[in-house]
């Protein structure tokens, strides 16, 4: 996340490491989506243990959902060009949407059986493909899937008016959550299955039922495109089928291989909330504070360490995406000597 978050510049990047215009996908579109997979499959774990603390592990829920909302939101005034404007000051974003799925994860994997759950997540991407083909937009009508005239976009300029990314659309906006909950209830679902240890076998039924979800939803794709922005059923299906697959894999080397985790994964994973904030943070304040005539920090680090001689014999993009690796390999020194040293930030 921090690699495709973060490039030297916008204006070049390898087409693997942006987003899809709208339809189709790039690897860089399953980052989120892998984030709340591995989020719902660790509910099952996290919840476990706090299952006999009465009222007291919901207080934790509901804290842990606030805090990222509000983390969220600092997220935006960071990113937001001075001075920030309130009346256009973005509300949703990956923070917030992280909080609410999160909630509801927890509380339909805590309140409802496998199966009620498994029903949630079926009713979720089938009654938001629904929605989104079936319920007419005021000036586009049925089943337009373009950013004005869609009916995820359409109900967030009605909520948020102009407190979105865009002004015609928000990629973590409202409607679009509801598919995202049925993506981490599927991490959710492989959470449990691969806690089941009376089940032989398991990590490669993982996996098959991974590969097989992804078939499908490039199958549904085809009916209802595949689209990381409004979060489509398709995309949920097809990048929760890639999730569960990867999920298997890592589940397979660690597990049976008697295999050890590389000390950077490690390090990542154990500050993943402050790696993501202060990555992304940080590059806000470089690209918005300006220094010796430069556009920004950034602009005149970009030129000086790397354009100014990768640009010329690589090209641009390479030039942007080797202050992407830079950027990624000092946080990697940051977070893995906090992890020798067993410093390790949560809330």
């Amino acid at each position: 996340m921090i690699l495709v978050s973060t490039p030297g510049t916008w204006t070049a990047v390898y087409p693997p490491l942006d987003h899809a215009i709208w339809n189709g996908w790039t690897p860089t579109d399953l980052v989120f989506p892998f984030l709340l997979f591995a989020m719902g499959a660790a509910v099952p774990m996290a919840l476990g243990k706090r299952r006999t603390q009465g009222w007291a592990r919901w207080r934790y829920v509901l804290r842990r959902a606030v805090i990222l909302f509000l983390l969220g939101f600092a997220l935006n005034a960071m990113e937001a060009k001075p001075p920030v404007a309130l009346e256009t000051f973005r509300i949703p974003g990956v923070l917030q949407r992280i909080a609410i799925v999160y909630l509801a994860v927890a509380l339909l994997a805590d309140a409802l059986s496998l199966r009620a759950q498994i029903a949630v997540a079926v009713s979720a991407l089938i009654g938001y493909w629904i929605a989104m083909t079936r319920i007419p937009v005021p000036g586009a009508g049925a089943g337009v899937l373009t950013p004005d005239g869609n009916l995820a976009s359409f109900i967030d300029g009605a909520v948020f008016g102009r407190h979105m990314l865009a002004s015609n659309f928000d990629p973590e906006g409202l409607l679009s959550t509801i598919p995202a909950i049925a993506t981490a209830l599927l991490g959710t679902f492989a959470g449990t299955w691969l806690g089941r240890t009376e089940y032989r076998h398991r990590t490669l039924w993982l996996w098959a039922a991974g590969a097989a979800a992804t078939a499908a939803g490039f199958l549904w794709g085809r009916v209802f495109p595949i689209n990381k922005t409004l979060w489509t059923s398709s995309f949920a299906l097809f990048s929760a089928g890639f999730a569960a697959q990867a999920l298997a894999l890592c589940h397979g080397l660690v597990e049976f291989g008697k295999g050890r985790a590389a000390t950077p994964f490690v390090a990542f994973g154990r500050n993943a909330l402050p790696a993501y904030f202060l990555s992304v943070g940080l590059d806000s304040v470089l690209s918005r504070v300006s220094i010796g005539g430069a556009p920004s920090v950034k602009a005149l680090l970009f030129r000086l360490g790397f354009a100014s001689w990768l640009r010329p014999c690589c090209g641009a993009e390479a030039a942007s995406f080797g202050y992407a690796i830079t950027y990624v390999a000092l946080w990697t020194v940051v977070f893995a000597a906090m992890y020798r040293r067993r410093i390790f930030i949560g809330i």
